[in-house]
């Protein structure tokens, strides 16, 4: 049987956790290579990307809520230790929240998209993009709204078709460089100034998206939990 080319989802996880791992040196032990987080800002979108396609691959939701709500429970203590130098911070929250109201929110569409009634479908939608944006605001958590807002646009366009590549470029360039961009590198080419916006690197992420060939690849049960086990134990 001839292999499907393409990056299968053991390959994408990998190279978001190396990602995560640059951002994450940049931000605690190497603050002056500002390479590394250009490199990390391509971390979230691919965990975002992954999370919207558990939520469609998962045969079981409510053991996925639990796994997210469990180890962002766990990766409190470390990321408060590294945000705000002390076990309680509640001024910025783990990203693992930012995916477990994204997962919330798609099943929430879900549940309404099975009544069939199209109306109240886009009126569910409307409703759920504005508590996002209220309750990733509010709570604070990693990469606010956006990053809620980047896991339902991967739910929304996951399909392999020009209309969503065309929604996905357009929805990652308004959330990281519209919402999100705040830090600039200036830049000169042939004697032409501009600025770059730091997370549209995010944009790059793009790119394995693109090749993922809807493929598990690798897997096993020590696996899964590695990929959880990741976040907090690499930050303690």
């Amino acid at each position: 049987m001839e292999q499907k080319r393409g990056l299968d989802s053991f390959t994408l996880h990998i190279l978001a956790m190396l990602f995560m791992l640059c951002d994450h040196l940049w931000a605690t032990l190497f603050p002056a290579q500002e390479w590394l987080t250009c490199i990390g800002r391509l971390a979230f979108p691919i965990f975002a990307f992954m999370i919207a396609e558990g939520c469609y691959y998962t045969s079981n939701v409510k053991k996925y809520i639990q796994r997210l709500f469990i180890f962002a429970l766990i990766s409190e203590i470390p990321f408060n230790l590294i945000m705000g130098s002390s076990v309680v911070y509640l001024f910025h929250q783990n990203v693992l929240w930012t995916f477990l109201l994204g997962v919330l929110s798609i099943q929430i569409i879900e549940k309404v998209k099975k009544k069939q009634k199209k109306i109240l479908l886009v009126f569910t939608v409307c409703l759920v993009i504005l508590m996002d944006y209220f309750l990733g605001t509010i709570t604070m958590v990693d990469y606010n709204a956006a990053g809620i807002l980047t896991v339902l646009l991967f739910y929304f366009f996951r399909k392999k078709t020009w209309v969503s590549f065309v929604a996905q470029l357009v929805g990652m360039y308004y959330l990281n460089v519209v919402m999100l961009g705040d830090l600039y590198y200036p830049v000169t080419i042939f004697g032409h100034h501009f600025e770059i916006a730091q997370q549209s690197f995010a944009l790059l992420a793009l790119i394995p998206i693109w090749l993922y060939n809807g493929k598990q690849g690798y897997h096993s049960k020590w696996f899964k939990y590695f990929c959880y086990a990741f976040y907090p134990v690499h930050l303690f």
